[in-house]
């Protein structure tokens, strides 16, 4: 929902997400349980193989991601084009990376199938479709040793900073705003972590004092944010992603905070049993279909933009636009959890044979 409020820049509720309080924002938040969630769906089928139906299985996943990240940019361009023609929000196209696709219309046809061309907003999806290309190589590390898995992905985002090596991007020049060489770091660590779950263990077992610090860190990080108090002193002299707050390239502040801020919430016993109120029920039903909850914010969000442009809403507008949205997709997950297949009781012969035998939580699902 974070990500959503963010993708209609200008919105006096945007004040009130993540971002403001503290060095990262949903963003990290994401590929970190992202790479959770692959670690606890996929990590057991490489353990017992084989090896070709266990990568089939991730690889058909970032086939859906890709048919997904190709659709809804066509809707995006249909729906960014209908403004400009009917609406004349041209003044959205900077914003959000259409220039191209009207002054190079032939290569930026080349570089959207290629993803190396990518609108504005409608980038995480090209990096988790990459990550999870690469997903059974550290699946296959994290399999014989997590610690390896994590100081091998903490490598690449090391030399990615260093070198500043990133995709390519075309026509346009530069590279991917969310760098994969440097974004898997996040989510190799959030494999380890699912797949130490997996196995009924945390990746960093609870300490009194690095949950201090953690907290600690928390505070810092929002009283520096809030506060406005810019660059740290001395900044100059390190590389720009160990002590700024480049988001392209994780930097180390930014990746700092998304883990101490997952360490202290999965730590609070308070978090655990607010979530499984009932008020947290419909965003667990969205993300049960995040990915089509998703993609359907993502074109909300841009046609919320375009009206932006138009209209210039004020307060109550764009709180009544971002409810209509968040409702939208709400109403998505409900019609969506309406039209999944129910799974029947087994027959009763099936059942007897059954009984008393015991059956892992995660084939029940």
């Amino acid at each position: 929902m974070m990500i959503f409020i963010n993708h209609v820049p200008g919105n006096i509720y945007e004040n009130l997400t993540s971002r403001n309080f503290g060095f990262s924002d949903a963003a990290e938040a994401f590929v970190l349980m992202s790479g959770i969630a692959v670690g606890l769906a996929y990590a057991r089928g490489f353990a017992r193989g084989p090896f070709s139906e266990a990568l089939l299985k991730v690889w058909k996943r970032a086939g859906k991601l890709y048919v997904t990240q190709m659709v809804i940019t066509i809707w995006a361009i249909a729906i960014i084009a209908a403004g400009i023609v009917f609406l004349d929000t041209a003044d959205v196209v900077p914003s959000v990376n259409f220039t191209r696709l009207l002054d190079r219309p032939l290569a930026s046809m080349i570089g959207i199938p290629l993803l190396t061309h990518q609108l504005g907003y409608f980038n995480i999806l090209p990096l988790y479709f990459v990550l999870l290309l690469a997903s059974p190589i550290y699946i296959m590390i994290g399999l014989r040793s997590r610690l390896a898995l994590v100081l091998f992905a903490a490598a690449i985002w090391f030399a990615a900073g260093m070198f500043r090596l990133n995709f390519p991007n075309y026509p346009n020049e530069g590279g991917w705003f969310f760098n994969p060489l440097s974004w898997q770091l996040i989510y190799a660590i959030g494999i380890a972590a699912g797949m130490e779950a997996k196995e009924g263990r945390k990746l960093v077992p609870y300490d009194q004092g690095l949950f201090l610090f953690a907290a600690a860190y928390l505070v810092f990080s929002l009283v520096w944010v809030q506060l406005r108090l810019g660059s740290f002193p001395g900044s100059g002299q390190l590389p720009f992603f160990i002590a700024g707050y480049d988001k392209t390239f994780v930097a180390l502040p930014r990746l700092l905070h998304v883990l101490a801020l997952a360490y202290v919430l999965t730590n609070l016993d308070a978090v655990k049993r607010l979530l499984a109120t009932k008020p947290f029920q419909p965003l667990q039903l969205m993300g049960q279909h995040g990915l089509y909850v998703f993609a359907a914010g993502s074109l909300i969000a841009i046609a919320f933009q375009v009206l932006r442009y138009r209209y210039e809403p004020n307060w109550f507008e764009d709180g009544a636009l971002l409810m209509s949205g968040v409702l939208l997709q709400y109403g998505l997950a409900l019609f969506l959890a309406y039209m999944s297949p129910k799974k029947s009781a087994p027959a009763p012969e099936k059942a007897k044979m059954q009984e008393g035998v015991g059956r892992p939580a995660f084939l029940s699902r």
